[in-house]
């Protein structure tokens, strides 16, 4: 049995873990996280001050049913094997202990990357139409903005600008840049209906709050539309929507890397090779006037050609 001295000293390696952990600015969800399979490695048995131990420990945990109360026979999924490799990486980071050269933690690190989900235009403004007020306003700025749900729901009215339309993204995660943002007329019309009881254009609750909220609304509207691929819109969905329109329209990879405030040019790579749309259909739109050009690109439509002086436009539907 651990001496309560010993014990101490543990949850006082634990406390200073989360305590770094937030002057390192990682987001409180990432650092519950990483607690959480620290305090779930105790009591798999590992012993957080001996690398070996908790090596093992990863290695042959066991899933742990809540039906019965029991653990099963099956090992944890390389997901969580993943997830409680690098909480003690980062854990041992943190409380400056070193782990030896033969102990390969990184065994589970490596996870092959998915291609992301890519929803129709359609089904992504379907949800935004049928969504509470406030929510849709949320979800149409994550649409033409490309902002992380955490940037956005940051956002302070000092950097919305509905005269000229545009948004700042001023408080950047994962080490990304700030970033400007033009937005549609359409935006910042439903930005103007909120409220401003609040400096955060969302309010002051938590944003955990809106994604409970945001969950059963999406379930509702895939139940009324028949459509069960809208369960399957994250917020997060539409940063890789975002992505990939930019890139579809422009070819530019530079670009999307300054849309979504990319640091690494290797994490916009992804928007290169996530659709082909050459087989999809499309709405079309014709212009005579300038005001109208500017009103169709503004509106996402990208110019095809001219026919007697008419312009033609379309947009992926």
């Amino acid at each position: 049995m651990v001496g309560l001295s010993s014990l101490e000293f543990r949850i006082g390696l634990l406390i200073t873990f989360v305590a770094k952990s937030e002057l390192k600015d990682l987001k409180k969800r990432t650092i519950k996280g990483r607690l959480n399979s620290l305090k779930l490695l105790v009591k798999r048995g590992a012993d957080l001050l001996k690398p070996v131990s908790v090596f093992r420990t990863i290695d042959h945990a066991k899933r742990y049913s809540f039906k019965t109360h029991q653990l099963l026979d099956e090992e944890w999924s390389e997901g969580s094997k993943s997830n409680a490799a690098q909480a003690y990486k980062s854990f041992c980071e943190i409380n400056d202990l070193t782990i030896p050269q033969h102990i390969n933690f990184g065994k589970w690190t490596y996870r092959f990357q998915k291609l992301p989900w890519i929803p129709l235009e359609r089904e992504v403004d379907a949800l935004i139409a049928g969504s509470s007020r406030k929510l849709a306003t949320f979800l149409q700025t994550l649409k033409e903005t490309g902002a992380r749900c955490g940037e956005a729901w940051r956002l302070k009215w000092t950097d919305v600008d509905t005269e000229h339309n545009i948004i700042i993204i001023n408080s950047p995660e994962k080490k990304g840049f700030p970033r400007q943002c033009k937005i549609s007329s359409k935006l910042a019309a439903m930005l103007n209906t909120l409220p401003k009881a609040s400096e955060q254009v969302f309010g002051d609750a938590l944003l955990a709050t809106l994604r409970k909220n945001f969950m059963k609304q999406r379930l509702r509207i895939a139940f009324k539309l028949q459509n069960p691929r809208l369960r399957r819109i994250t917020f997060h969905t539409l940063r890789h929507w975002k992505g990939t329109m930019e890139y579809h329209k422009t070819k530019d990879i530079l670009h999307v890397k300054e849309v979504l405030g990319h640091r690494h040019i290797s994490s916009t790579l992804i928007y290169i090779h996530l659709v082909n749309f050459e087989s999809d259909e499309y709405h079309t739109a014709m212009s005579k006037s300038l005001g109208r050009d500017e009103e169709l690109l503004a509106a996402g439509f990208e110019y095809v050609t001219d026919r007697e002086s008419v312009k033609i436009y379309r947009k992926r539907k």
